[in-house]
């Protein structure tokens, strides 16, 4: 309320080639602040989608790499199954060793 009664000075506005005479000061102060609070909203949009489009790269390469933690730890428990079938035959197989203390 301050700021629309103090400033009704009339001013004259230069955007590029246009040209807009006897506008009120306090509509100046009023829609700089409009344009810088739109520009503002605008940036942080363009920010949030570069963002979201970052994260959607990162949620493929956890999920890419679960899958082969997933995959590793299948290969690993059946080789620890063959290594203990291994083991089973070469105890059953082994020829005794009669120089053996």
């Amino acid at each position: 309320m301050y700021v629309a009664q103090n400033n009704l000075i009339p001013v004259t506005l230069h955007l590029g080639p246009t040209i807009v005479t006897n506008i009120p000061l306090f509509y100046v102060i009023i829609g700089s602040l409009l344009t810088g609070l739109i520009v503002a909203y605008l940036i942080h949009l363009v920010n949030t989608i570069f963002i979201t489009f970052s994260m959607r790269g990162k949620d493929t390469k956890i999920k890419e790499g679960k899958n082969e933690i997933a995959d590793l730890t299948k290969r690993v428990h059946q080789l620890e199954i063959e290594n203990e079938k291994l083991k089973d035959h070469s105890i059953l197989e082994e020829p005794r060793d009669t120089n053996a203390l």
